[in-house]
This record gives structure tokens, C-alpha cells and sequence, in this order.
């Protein structure tokens, strides 16, 4: 898995969970986590989460870290449900390490009953797409700002990098298990 971090500021719009999106802008061909800071405003025509679609929720943040991930290997939408909560889970284990205590609840992270995240998954026929957005700087939710978190871009890197190792180290295991036997009892 290939793990890009944007250096320069980008905003998320939804627009970037289209398939092959990472292979147009870094030329990156294989399942990947592009990592970047910026704000984040989606469209209604962007919003996948059908719910959202309804309500007319606004998806908005003026400044945010951001996770796109693109798997190829399956369009399940089980399968990127599970990595999905994955990846929420090694960013909370992150900001475990720096001392927070954050709880997950399904596909976001909370802090003092606070959410602090939003996250998406879908798939297409050509691969399926993760969005994960930490609030760095919020008025309505919880931020990285209000929890104190003085350097967000050590923390972008740290989580990309982590879910990349986690992914990496699956696919080592998947490689050394024996199959199972059919039991006749």
C-alpha cells in the first residue's frame, strides 16, 4: 500500500472518493492512503451517505486532516465497511498514544462526548474508497485545536503511515496460514 502525504493545503469535496483519483493527481496505481490537511465542504451531488442526503446535512469543517484510501482488490462493501472501521481505529489508537482518550462508535471518534470526525465508504466497480476527516479547527464538533493537539501534520502522517503497516501486516499473515481441513468427524 502506497502512502502519500500532501505537503500543500487541499480541501476535501467529496470529489475525491471517485475511483482512480489518486492515480490522476500522484500517479499511484495500487491501493493507497493519500493524507492532507485542509477544509472540507461537500456538495449534496458529492454526498454518498444517502441519510445525509436526506436530512440535507451540511458536511463542512474550515480545516480538517484527511484520509483517502483506495483498495482494489475488492469492491465488498463489507469488506471496506471493515476497513473503514480500521482505519478510524488506528487514528484513535494515535491519538491514544498522545494521551487522549477518545472513544469510537462505530465509524466516528468522539472525545468528551464530542464527535470529531466524519467518515464515509463506498465502492465502484473499479475499487472501493475510504474518506476518514479529523477536525483540526472546528465551531459546531471537537478539534485536534480544542483538545490541545499542537501539531496536526505529525499526526496526519503517523495515523496514514500506521493504517498502511496494518494493512501491510495482514497481507503478511494471509500469506503464512495454513488452509483448513474438512473435519470428519
Amino acid at each position: 500500500m502506497r502512502v502519500v502525504v500532501v505537503e500543500e493545503r487541499m480541501d476535501y469535496t467529496g470529489e475525491q472518493l471517485a475511483s482512480l483519483w489518486a492515480y490522476h493527481l500522484f500517479g499511484v496505481q495500487e491501493d493507497s492512503i493519500v493524507a492532507f490537511r485542509g477544509g472540507c465542504s461537500v456538495k449534496r451531488e458529492h454526498m454518498i451517505d444517502a441519510e445525509d442526503r436526506l436530512a440535507g446535512a451540511e458536511i463542512s469543517s474550515p480545516d480538517m486532516l484527511h484520509f483517502i484510501v483506495e483498495h482494489f482488490d475488492s469492491t465488498s462493501l463489507k469488506l471496506i465497511y471493515a476497513r473503514q472501521r480500521l482505519l478510524v481505529a488506528v487514528a484513535g489508537e494515535a491519538l491514544a498514544r498522545l494521551g487522549y482518550r477518545v472513544e469510537r462508535r462505530g465509524d466516528d471518534l468522539y472525545y468528551q462526548e464530542e464527535k470529531l470526525s466524519v467518515s464515509i465508504a463506498s465502492a465502484s466497480p473499479v475499487s472501493a474508497k475510504i474518506h476518514l476527516g479529523i477536525n483540526v479547527r472546528s465551531e459546531r464538533y471537537m478539534s485536534l485545536e480544542r483538545m490541545g493537539i499542537a501539531e496536526p501534520e505529525r499526526l496526519l502522517r503517523g495515523i496514514a503511515e500506521a493504517y498502511a503497516e496494518e494493512v501491510a501486516d495482514m497481507e503478511r499473515d494471509l500469506r503464512k496460514a495454513r488452509p483448513l481441513g474438512v473435519f470428519h468427524g
